[in-house]
């Protein structure tokens, strides 16, 4: 048999049927799968059926139902119109003729014999059109009835809409079957209670149809109106109609009655003359005084919400009219007083609208205030919440011009805080993001979250860099303050007496303003010049002081670029004036001096003098003639602008150099020689300061470079003093010694300048802006003042991380209120004391008591340590009053009547002449919040302040420093000669004076209970008068030394603290009288004890206490001892009799006074300088041909 046609199995085959034949399916074991059917599956079928299409149509459909409604509303006032054209055309005079059912109502209304009520005159086709309209509507409610049936047919057909319906329709059906009823009396008036119900769906369908809401109370008053036109229209007709059979009234006068009669007026002319009107008229009367109650009391309801609400900002005013937003989370009184008050201050923003868009609601003293008329037709509350886009749209967002974001402060977490405020910030820019955004943030940290935002400001960067800048600069939060706050220089201080607050009120309207250079008659004659040339002139000329500018191809803003940079056309100047440019007169003057003896001016353009505005008096300041040229009578002059100091005798030797005249352009440069691995005042000083510098081993340890770690992200790179070598965690607390170095307080490390002491509640990253800037690469080494931090819990590891790397810093664990954390962090060697506001006492039960805590830590300060120079943050500016509090000082007094006067004024800056803030001791974070407001106008003030406050650093930038004027800088005199100085010989340009002025006040009870002890201690030898000059002070204390006379130039004194003892020794006489007498040697002690008692002072026992406490903790009291008694020297414990204050701007010819501080504003030493000779002196010192005394300028 051939097996050709038969196929062998494979192997698989083969090896695997009998493991394959269970398992697997086989055609000849099981039929093969059939293939699965696909089935589609159909959605929503219940809405194909017929009645649920008619719902979709009549009901459900929104535009489709919002047809069918205003097809409703039309119908039935066209009946309504039908009934009034019937009412016209009937003639109740006329008879009726006579219907089979006649006999039947005469004789049900033989009492009334009135058949003119029941049948009426109906035209033909007034009666066609009457049943055609009654049909169509009809149609539609029996189509809404069924549509609307659930199962419960009783509950459609008892509806009051239901029955009216039936009641003006039905009959006229019947009328269609019975025509000899044609003229029967139908109540077709009552279908304006259908129209109104049509209305009330009708508005509903509306908001439904256009995606838009209206407020319920435009409902609320579409209902009202409604309710009161359907209850006079039905009283109107159903009397008229009754009256048919009596007085027969026309329509006009049943409106006459209705109205006289609701009006509760009631003159009685017209009055119903049968039972069925008069019937009519007393249940309209009462269903009057059932609806119309209900309705007013929902009417007043919704508007007292709409009162907290605050309603909507209509879009035509949002279209027509400017308005910015303003969102935060809890609305006080001083926020929004400081906000309308400087952004209603700008003249060009007079016409703007301030829209508050707060999810809180008004508290009474925010809407007393906005109830003002100043305010209630400029501010316009909204409760909402930005996060929500009907409440922005509310706001009318999109259309605003700007939105201010700010934080609350006064939250429990900052952090939260911030949270918060970066979501409203992104819902502002999603909604609407071509709106300009202005962000207030509290931690620096939560600042990158926000940078997208046009301007923001963290308020912890400005303010540690605030209060750092403060302690070698004395009163920078003042000077910076006055600057950010709008004013004309008008406060109440014209008035005084006082000359210091006439000069200070004058100055304090200075503000920086812009212009361009091409069209400005400051600066536009200083094209082609170098900038410190045409900063000189112009404030020689004009009395402006030109402090920075910002090329057109760029963004960045260059304060102070030097004498190498050469003004062009385009450039934008930045200056610092009473007013701007625009706002000022010019008057033809004298022709100026040439510039120099080369070239002069060649243009010759005559100069100017500036008036002012007459409306603006104190610009009487700006230099006149009169103020502007220098004192020349005693000075001989080399050139134009060469100042020159007289003889001090006859020896030629004795003659000082003269000043030489400020140069046009630089002859020439050279590249910068700064060593950033050296140190700058090395490079500067002499062999002297060199041989210093290598005595302190410490310094070869110290370089120059970006911070390597910083605590957020978002801080700005700034080049400082570093360490080569991080120091280790354990050598920054200073309180505790360890391995690496053994001390255990300030006096063991040896520092040669004066500590400065921060008082903090924990480690924030705020901290890093007070170190910054005090560790700056321009501060010379030599300068460097030890920084301790008190706080009052560990700070955590980053923090650490980020400040080891700094020279001289350190950190104590402790509280402000305990002595011994004072004396164990060096408070007996610190020269400056910063007192920062606690975050967990920033709430309390009444606002203003957030500061008590701070206020009473601080005058305890003050008692202890009365040489310690204390700048304190308040939560509250209105606080500060209580700062160094005396009682019964005549003067705080008056002080006080002045800042009442400020405040009925309306001033945002009342408290300008409180002592403590006018000499820079005493800052609330709440000033800074202008400056995010003053931005919306000068949106350069951010950029400029960040620069003066060395948060930010440009190349090329000056910085802000000070200087002092010594006895040998006398012979400059005027404040002009000394700008010609500076701007001839380093390139300074100055800004201001920070004055202190020796004041007699009044002395008061408590003043002489206080500082008696200075001039009645007995058992302390001290020092003679003369040993003053050999004290040391350092440079950079904020209080210059002031004189005070001895104990025998205070007779006063003298007889108050005689009488205060007399007083004491009766008292201990009497307490002492009972006890009885022991042996002499225990009665004479015991009398010498209570004499000595009895001269004991106040200032000796809280030295006494020092004292106990120093030697307690193991600490030596000779520093505090001799701090102690260099105080009582140089009569530094009066201090209420020396006042300062901050002068901005000054004319050319204040007159300088020794101790003055003045207010620079130094070239960037790392851009290319002038060279003026062999060495690079004329870039950061004086020159040698044109130096004088500046070893108490302070470098920042």
């Amino acid at each position: 048999m051939p097996y050709k046609n038969i196929s062998r199995p494979s192997l698989p085959q083969r090896i695997f049927p009998l493991f394959s034949s269970p398992l697997l399916p086989s055609s000849n074991l099981c039929p093969p799968l059939r293939p699965s059917l696909r089935v589609q599956v159909e959605f929503y079928v219940n809405e194909n059926t017929f009645k649920e299409r008619l719902k979709l149509f009549f009901i459900k459909n929104q535009r489709s139902s919002l047809r069918v409604r205003m097809f409703n509303f039309a119908l039935k006032v066209l009946s309504c119109l039908l009934y009034i054209v019937r009412v016209l055309l009937d003639n109740p005079q006329e008879g009726r003729q006579d219907c089979l059912f006649c006999p039947l109502f005469t004789f049900l209304f033989l009492y009334l014999h009135r058949k003119l009520i029941i049948w009426v005159d109906r035209p033909l086709p007034l009666w066609a059109l009457q049943v055609f309209v009654a049909f169509i509507s009809f149609s539609e409610t029996m189509l809404l009835v069924y549509l609307s049936y659930k199962g419960n047919i009783w509950e459609q057909v008892l509806r009051v809409p239901f029955i009216l319906e039936m009641i003006s329709a039905v009959p006229f059906m019947i009328t269609v079957i019975l025509p000899s009823l044609k003229n029967l009396f139908i109540p077709v008036f009552l279908n304006c209670w259908l129209a109104k119900h049509a209305l009330e769906n009708m508005i509903n369908d509306l908001h439904r149809a256009i995606q838009r809401t209206h407020s319920a109370m435009f409902n609320q008053v579409v209902i009202l109106i409604s309710t009161l036109v359907c209850l006079m229209f039905t009283c109107i007709c159903g009397i008229q109609h009754l009256e048919r059979a009596g007085n027969n009234l026309t329509l006009f006068d049943s409106l006459y009655f209705c109205v006289v009669t609701f009006s509760t007026v009631g003159f009685g002319d017209v009055t119903p003359q049968i039972w069925p009107s008069q019937l009519l008229v007393v249940i309209m009367i009462f269903v009057a005084l059932i609806v119309l109650p209900i309705q007013f009391e929902q009417l007043a309801f919704l508007w007292m919400e709409r009162q907290k609400s605050g309603g909507n900002y209509s879009r035509y005013r949002a279209q027509t009219e400017k308005h910015v937003v303003l969102c935060v989370s809890c609305l006080k009184i001083d926020l929004l007083m400081d906000f309308l008050n400087e952004f209603f201050a700008h003249p060009r923003l007079q016409d703007y609208y301030v829209v508050i868009l707060c999810p809180a609601e008004m508290d009474v003293q925010v809407r007393r205030i906005l109830h003002v008329p100043l305010w209630a037709q400029r501010v316009i509350y909204l409760q909402g919440s930005a996060l929500k886009d009907q409440d922005l749209m509310r706001a009318k967002m999109d259309d605003a011009e700007a939105c201010f974001i700010l934080s609350n402060r006064f939250e429990v977490d900052r952090i939260a805080a911030d949270h918060q405020t970066i979501l409203r910030a992104w819902a502002v820019k999603d909604f609407a993001p071509n709106c300009p955004l202005y962000v207030q943030i509290l931690k620096p940290e939560n600042k990158f979250h926000v940078k997208f935002a046009d301007h923001v400001v963290c308020e912890e960067e400005f303010k540690y860099a605030m209060l750092a800048l403060n302690c070698v600069c004395p009163g920078t939060s003042t000077l910076i303050t006055l600057l950010i706050h709008s004013s004309r220089g008008q406060e109440a201080g014209a008035c005084s007496a006082d000359q210091w607050h006439r000069t200070y009120r004058r100055c304090s309207g200075n503000e920086v303003h812009h212009i361009r250079l091409e069209e400005s008659k400051f600066f536009g004659e200083y094209q082609g010049k170098s900038f410190t040339f045409a900063s000189f002139h112009a404030h020689k000329k004009f009395g402006v002081c030109l402090i920075g500018v910002r090329r057109l191809d760029t963004t960045n803003i260059l304060l102070n670029p030097g004498p190498c940079h050469i003004m062009g056309a385009s450039d934008t100047c930045f200056y610092i004036n009473l007013s701007k440019e625009e706002n000022s007169a010019f008057v033809r003057g004298q022709r100026e001096p040439s510039w120099g003896s080369s070239g002069g001016n060649a243009r010759g353009v005559h100069q100017t003098i500036y008036h002012g505005l007459t409306r603006l008096p104190v610009h009487s300041i700006i230099a006149s003639m009169g103020t502007v040229a220098m004192d020349l009578s005693r000075t001989e002059m080399s050139g134009a602008n060469t100042l020159a100091l007289p003889a001090m005798g006859d020896s030629a030797e004795e003659r000082r150099h003269s000043i030489a005249p400020v140069l046009e352009l630089m002859d020439g440069v050279t590249p910068p020689t700064f060593d950033l691995l050296g140190d700058q005042s090395e490079d500067e000083g002499g062999e002297e300061d060199k041989e210093d510098s290598d005595k302190d081993e410490s310094a070869h340890w110290w370089v120059k470079g970006y911070p390597l770690n910083s605590p957020y992200i978002g801080s700005s790179p700034a080049l400082c003093h570093l360490l080569q070598e991080k120091m280790p965690f354990c050598c920054l607390r200073m309180d505790k010694p360890c391995h690496h170095m053994p001390f255990e307080d300030a006096r063991s490390y040896g520092f040669k300048n004066k500590l400065i002491i921060v008082s903090a509640e924990s480690a924030g990253n705020g901290l890093y802006n007070f170190i910054v800037p005090l560790r700056a690469y321009y501060r010379p080494r030599k300068e460097l003042n030890p920084i301790v931090l008190l706080l009052e819990s560990i700070p955590e590891a980053d923090f650490l991380e980020a400040i080891c790397w700094f020279p001289m810093v350190f950190y104590t664990v402790g509280s402000i209120d305990n002595l011994d954390s004072l004396l164990r962090c060096g408070v007996t060697f610190a020269n400056t004391m910063v007192v920062v506001d606690k975050e967990s006492s920033m709430i309390a039960e009444e606002d203003y008591m957030a500061d008590a805590k701070t206020i009473v830590n601080v005058q305890t300060l003050f008692r202890l340590f009365p040489a310690l120079s204390i700048i304190t943050e308040l939560t509250h500016p209105a606080n500060m009053r209580f700062m160094q509090f005396k009682v019964k000082d005549h003067y705080s007094l008056a002080l006080s009547k002045l800042e009442k006067k400020e405040r009925e004024k309306g001033s945002n800056l009342v408290f300008m002449f409180r002592l403590p803030f006018a000499a820079g001791k005493v800052f609330s974070v709440s000033m800074l919040d202008t400056l995010l407001y003053q931005s919306f106008v000068k949106d350069y003030m951010i950029s400029i302040t960040r620069l003066l406050l060395g948060l930010d650093s440009m190349p090329g930038s000056g910085f802000l420093c000070a200087m002092r004027i010594t006895e040998d800088d006398l012979w400059i005199r005027t404040y002009g000669r000394l700008y010609q100085k500076l701007c001839s010989s380093t390139g300074d340009i100055p800004i201001g004076i920070y004055r202190t002025e020796a004041h007699k006040l009044p002395v008061s009870e408590s003043q002489v209970s206080i500082t008696v002890e200075d001039y009645e201690d007995t058992r302390e030898p001290r020092e003679p008068l003369l040993s003053r000059s050999g004290a040391h002070r350092n440079s950079t204390s904020s209080e210059p030394i002031s004189t005070s006379s001895h104990s025998s130039d205070h007779p006063l004194l003298r007889r108050k603290s005689m009488q205060w003892a007399r007083r004491l020794s009766r008292k201990g006489g009497r307490s002492s009288s009972g006890a009885k007498g022991g042996a002499g040697s225990a009665a004479e002690r015991i009398s010498q004890q209570r004499l000595t008692l009895f001269r004991r002072s106040e200032r000796q026992e809280l030295n006494a206490l020092v004292r106990t406490r120093m030697k307690h903790l193991g600490l030596s009291p000779t520093g505090f001892s001799n701090r102690n008694s260099q105080v009582q020297n140089h009569g530094m414990t009066d201090q209420g009799n020396r006042l300062s204050y901050i002068l901005i701007n000054p004319s050319p010819d204040t007159r300088l006074e020794l101790h003055d501080v003045v207010y620079l504003i130094r070239p960037d030493p790392l851009s290319l300088v002038p060279n003026q000779g062999s060495s690079r002196k004329c870039s950061a010192g004086l020159s040698e041909s044109h130096r004088f005394d500046t070893t108490d300028s302070t470098h920042l």
